[in-house]
């Protein structure tokens, strides 16, 4: 009895000890995560509804994360400012209770201010150019490797577009024809004091409330890109729409610096290659869709006015002694850098 119970002993023995390898093995290669078998989580939040390019472009970036890290990377997305607007997912971002957010570099101008070169009226010639530039210059990068230092890290840049002008009381066809039109903007000082160069009255909002804002009266109209003109469906309290494009503004992906540091080199190149790809995918689909928007937009009634270089070549000098002085906050050497950048594009 003795000996066949010694026997029985040193098989479970055996057979603890193969499983404590198991585990030690997977702990190593896996940490706390892979040994409790939950993935980690990034919280995802746009201010757009789910129909724009933007969010489709998400999902993009959510099937490729997710699949390249075989599952140890789960997204969860979020639109319509479901978790914020832009300014409250950044501070989110910075305090590490959210993960990523996709917003336009206007309001991350309020962290950096640099990324107001972007934001500077008529600098950008047409979407080839600004193509080159963001995706292809050493200033684009740079810009970008200021955001450590706020908590948050850039991944890539994608395409928000041209902004253009809807309000519900005229045509918008030349600088004089912006008097006293009251235009929600974003809060950027760089937009707000160009719009009062015109002669317009800029009011902030924050996005989510601009519909309710035009329907009521509260304001006369706003600026956006083509595609969230249509999707937000402002034609239905908005007559006039002006292809002043006035500003490109380019989104940028931004993840917590306390999610990048806490992932492995692993992750951080497929989070990052995927923020590229997903790119690519968003820049086809909304200049696809600005095409077809437009149509729609005029096929529901809105009277669509063409603005002519000429007319762009003014309004760029009204704005641009308005522009001049923000210079030292921009930072001239960062102006310079993105106008040469423009020029080698062209």
């Amino acid at each position: 009895m003795l000996k066949k119970f010694l026997s029985v002993f040193m098989v479970v023995a055996l057979f603890t000890a193969v499983l404590a390898g198991c585990g030690s093995s997977e702990k190593a290669s896996g940490g706390e995560e892979k040994k409790s078998g939950k993935a980690r989580v990034i919280r995802a939040g746009i201010g757009l509804n789910d129909k724009h390019p933007q969010y489709l472009a998400l999902l993009k970036f959510k099937e490729i994360v997710e699949k390249e890290s075989n599952g140890s990377i789960k997204v969860e997305t979020y639109h319509s400012s479901q978790l914020g607007d832009d300014r409250a997912m950044m501070e989110a971002l910075q305090l590490g209770t959210q993960q990523m957010t996709i917003p336009s570099t206007a309001p991350i101008a309020n962290f950096v201010p640099e990324f107001s070169v972007y934001d500077i009226p008529f600098i950008f010639p047409s979407e080839e150019v600004a193509d080159k530039v963001l995706l292809e210059s050493d200033v684009a990068k740079e810009l970008l490797d200021k955001l450590p230092a706020q908590g948050m890290v850039g991944l890539a840049y994608w395409e928000n577009g041209f902004r253009d002008l809807t309000n519900d009381k005229v045509s918008v066809a030349t600088a004089k024809d912006f008097k006293n039109l009251k235009i929600r903007t974003m809060e950027n000082q760089l937009h707000i004091a160009a719009f009062k160069a015109l002669g317009a009255n800029p009011t902030p909002m924050a996005f989510a409330e601009v519909f309710t804002a035009m329907q009521q009266g509260t304001i006369d109209g706003q600026e956006n890109p083509i595609a969230t003109i249509y999707l937000q469906k402002y034609n239905e309290v908005q007559k006039h729409l002006s292809l002043t494009h006035h500003v490109y503004s380019p989104f940028v992906v931004l993840l917590s610096k306390v999610f990048w540091d806490e992932s492995s080199k692993e992750e951080q190149d497929i989070m990052t290659k995927a923020a590229q790809e997903a790119g690519e995918y968003e820049r086809k689909l909304i200049r696809e869709a600005n095409v077809q928007n437009l149509e729609d937009l005029k096929k529901a009634g809105m009277t669509v006015t063409e603005v002519t270089p000429e007319a762009r070549e003014e309004m760029k000098a009204i704005t641009d002694p308005a522009v001049e002085k923000f210079a030292d906050k921009i930072g001239k050497e960062t102006i310079e850098k993105v106008k040469k950048a423009v020029e080698d594009a062209q």
